[in-house]
């Protein structure tokens, strides 16, 4: 049996009622040797509980292929967790939104082109099934039934925003009971009538998650769960940022306020997000409402802890306003993380992506552009190439449902922008001795949440010139996960992009930092190796995180792909963060 259990309108743990006063850190968006730093400054705010989601396609990159090391050790953040004493919430189901790229999903299960997502469809479930042996024998001696501090897991997330299957719901919850799941289950949702209706099953406890009006959204869920106890599993406390938008910021006092509210009335509260963390690499997932909406590198939240670990003034609000109602001592903070300005580093090698095809991606021939999900990519770009004949008169270019943005090139010279939110238009002209087009395709994020979520990347129907369909492409997959192939050479301020750059630089004491790229327009950021993530001039992230724990004493490396052009030779690293 569950040492965490519901009794009437109440939660106990060993037979003691407990309020949870829990906040989100997510492993996979933190460097390893910073957990226990994010983990202690929550034990000091004074919270007794961590929650985490657990991404499906970080722990299976490759369909069977399994990764627990690094970001992705999660057996390790849940016993440092254990050590400074505090209670694991655990978010294990196959899709998780948190705005990671595809919800969790791994991109593989979109190589089936009649893949269905979340619901009882069995091809699908098949999916699921395999990865739950692995993961789940991975949480089950970390539950507190087994002495381990995981209270309670969640069997799927905000369920009732996408569908209505509860044979689906059954199913997860079964298969995680079957694999020695027994601590407390719950689902998640939003407090309306269509999510609660949707995303919950009778024998398993009921959250709802909300930003604002808990009293509200509480009346709400007692409606559907009369003397259930109140949990809100997500209290929004800050919002996230996509590219091109204002970045989100909440005053720390009302968010402190709405908290305190709850508090008193002994509701349990799981912040969300407590510190948010990074989106580094390709793992930003993205948005779709009325148009596509890709996510920033940044997952600072603007809550109590910031990106980079600082204490920010919603911390010490919600702090003080755990403190009227709990006995959680005086303030003992870790010893704080130093902010380093490495000054500028000179980008003095180059190459560019069209010399450097061969060296980082084998071509492959197809009658068709296929998706990269097709091709067995997952993440970055894809090139699209092939020969139209001469001559022919001045006509359109059409791609027809490119995901997501797309760079146009006629023998190498940019022609124009198609991407999935401007209805743009490149026309050009085909001399007698024909040309050679190039079409390199980005993936900005599969879209996490809602009902497009079936995303697949690349160009996804077909191109035509005029009226007639082009065939018979050279296809590159470039995921930029081998950049250590590259061979550079001396920088010529000429080269336009795309454009490989290389530098270095020299670290004599080793702390955070930040990347800061004036004059450069859109492209991604390696430093040792790593992919920080994407920088995009149009904001309102400013600069990239750059933790200590990736640079090393002597010298480091830098690479950037810059896919348009760059006004500056030159990047920064210094030591104040600009989220805009």
């Amino acid at each position: 049996m569950s040492n965490l259990t519901v009794s009437g309108n109440k939660l106990y743990l060993k037979n003691e009622p407990i309020q949870i006063i829990s906040g989100a850190i997510h492993y996979f968006r933190i460097v390893p040797e910073y957990w226990e730093d994010r983990l202690m400054k929550l034990k000091a705010c004074g919270f007794n509980c961590v929650e985490t989601y657990v991404p499906w396609n970080l722990h299976e990159p490759k369909e069977g292929e399994f990764n627990f090391s690094g970001m992705a050790n999660i057996e390790e953040f849940i016993r440092i967790a254990e050590r400074l004493g505090l209670y694991v919430i655990v978010r294990p189901s196959p899709y998780i939104c948190a705005e990671w790229e595809f919800g969790g999903l791994p991109a593989w299960l979109l190589s089936d082109r009649n893949m269905k997502l979340r619901s009882y469809y069995q091809p699908f479930l098949e999916k699921v099934d395999h990865y739950y042996d692995v993961i789940l024998e991975k949480l089950k001696p970390l539950q507190q039934t087994h002495g381990g501090p995981i209270i309670a897991m969640q069997i799927e997330n905000e369920y009732g925003s996408y569908g209505n299957d509860k044979r689906y719901l059954h199913y997860l919850k079964e298969a995680m009971i079957s694999r020695g799941v027994d601590v407390l289950l719950f689902t998640s949702d939003g407090p309306t009538d269509l999510m609660l209706q949707g995303g919950t099953i009778d024998d398993i406890l009921a959250t709802v998650n909300f930003g604002s009006n808990p009293k509200q959204s509480f009346k709400k869920l007692q409606e559907y769960f009369p003397g259930t106890p109140n949990i809100v599993m997500e209290y929004w406390n800050g919002w996230f940022d996509h590219w091109g938008e204002e970045h989100h910021k909440r005053d720390p006092q009302d968010a402190a306020d709405t908290f305190a509210e709850m508090l008193k009335r002994g509701d349990s509260v799981n912040f969300y997000m407590f510190h948010g963390g990074t989106n580094f690499g390709f793992y930003n997932g993205a948005n779709h409402d009325k148009e596509y909406a890709p996510t920033v590198t940044s997952y600072d939240y603007d809550c109590p802890l910031s990106e980079a670990g600082d204490i920010t003034p919603k911390f010490h609000a919600v702090r003080q306003a755990i403190s009227k109602y709990k006995d959680i001592g005086d303030l003992k903070l870790p010893p704080s993380i130093p902010k380093m300005n490495y000054g500028t580093v000179d980008m003095t090698q180059s190459i560019k992506l069209f010399d450097a095809l061969d060296m980082i991606s084998e071509p492959s021939q197809h009658v068709h552009p296929e998706t990269m999900e097709k091709l067995g990519q997952d993440y970055g770009f894809i090139l699209y190439s092939t020969y139209i004949e001469g001559p022919k008169e001045e006509a359109p270019l059409t791609l027809q449902n490119v995901r997501d943005r797309a760079l146009v090139f006629v023998d190498q010279e940019l022609q124009g922008i198609y991407d999935r939110w401007n209805n743009n238009t490149i026309r050009f002209s085909v001399p007698e001795k024909g040309v050679k087009l190039d079409i390199l395709v980005e993936n900005l994020g599969r879209v996490n949440y809602g009902p497009f979520m079936n995303d697949p990347k690349g160009i996804t129907e077909g191109v035509r010139f005029e009226r007639q369909y082009l065939f018979d492409w050279t296809i590159y997959s470039l995921p930029m996960d081998n950049l250590h192939q590259l061979s550079f050479h001396a920088n010529h301020h000429d080269v336009n992009g795309p454009v490989f750059y290389k530098g270095a630089f020299h670290v004599d004491n080793v702390g955070d930092t930040f990347v800061e790229l004036p004059g450069w327009e859109k492209g991604i950021v390696f430093v040792n190796g790593f992919n920080l993530g994407r920088y995009w001039n149009i904001g309102p992230q400013k600069t990239l995180y750059l933790p200590g724990p990736l640079l090393k004493k002597g010298e480091n490396e830098l690479v950037i792909f810059e896919i348009h052009n760059n006004k500056s030779q030159k990047v920064s690293l210094v030591d104040n963060h600009q989220l805009g």
